[in-house]
C-alpha cells in the first residue's frame, strides 16, 4: 500500500504561548504613551530653545546695525561739513603767496593812503557814489568811505570811493542835535 504522506499546517496563533498576551496591558501602553509624550514635549523645548537663540542673535545683529548706520550718517555728516569748512584751503594756501608778493610790492612802493572820512568833500581826491541827508554832518562831507584811494607822493592812483552829505531837500538847513545834558 502506498504510504500517506501527513502535512502539517501549523498556525501562528497556535505557537504563541499562552501566558504572554498579544496586546500589552493598559498600564504598559500608559507608560508608552507618557515617553512618546515626553519625547516630543523634549524636542519642542529644544526647537523653541534654539529659536530664541537664534531670536536673540538676529536682534542683537540688527541693533548692531543700526548702530554702524548711525554712525555712519554723523560721520558722513561731519566729513561733509569738514568739507564744506575747509573747501577753499587749496586756494587760500595757493593766493597766500600772491597776497604776500603784494604786500611787499605795496610796501616798497609806499603809496599813501587818502583819509577821507569826516573830510569835506574834494572832487581831486574822492569820486562820489552817491548822497545821503546826514542830520549830524553839515553838507558835502564825506561820511562813508566804499574804496580807500591811494597817493604816491602828490600823484592821485585812484581816488576814494564815498558817500557825502547833503542838504535837506525843503531848503532849510538840517539841524544839529547837541546833547545839553552832558
Amino acid at each position: 500500500m502506498a504510504q500517506k504522506k501527513k502535512i502539517v499546517i501549523e498556525d501562528e496563533n497556535e505557537k504563541t504561548p499562552q501566558n504572554t498576551p498579544s496586546r500589552p496591558s493598559a498600564p504598559d501602553r500608559a507608560a508608552d504613551k507618557s515617553a512618546d509624550a515626553a519625547d516630543p514635549l523634549k524636542d519642542f523645548e529644544e526647537k523653541l530653545a534654539a529659536v530664541q537663540a537664534e531670536a536673540s542673535e538676529n536682534h542683537d545683529r540688527m541693533l548692531r546695525m543700526a548702530a554702524e548706520l548711525d554712525n555712519f550718517k554723523k560721520r558722513a555728516a561731519r566729513e561733509l561739513d569738514d568739507l564744506k569748512k575747509y573747501a577753499t584751503e587749496n586756494l587760500i594756501r595757493q593766493l597766500l603767496t600772491v597776497v604776500d608778493n603784494l604786500e611787499r610790492a605795496i610796501a616798497s612802493a609806499v603809496p599813501d593812503n587818502i583819509q577821507a572820512l569826516g573830510a569835506p568833500f574834494d572832487p581831486a581826491f574822492h569820486q562820489a557814489m552817491c548822497q545821503e541827508e546826514i542830520a549830524d554832518q553839515p553838507p558835502n562831507t564825506v561820511v562813508q568811505e566804499f574804496q580807500k584811494g591811494y597817493l604816491i607822493h602828490d600823484r592821485l592812483l585812484r581816488p576814494t570811493m564815498v558817500v557825502v552829505s547833503k542838504a535837506a531837500q525843503n531848503g532849510q538847513p538840517v539841524e544839529k542835535s547837541v546833547d545839553t545834558n552832558a
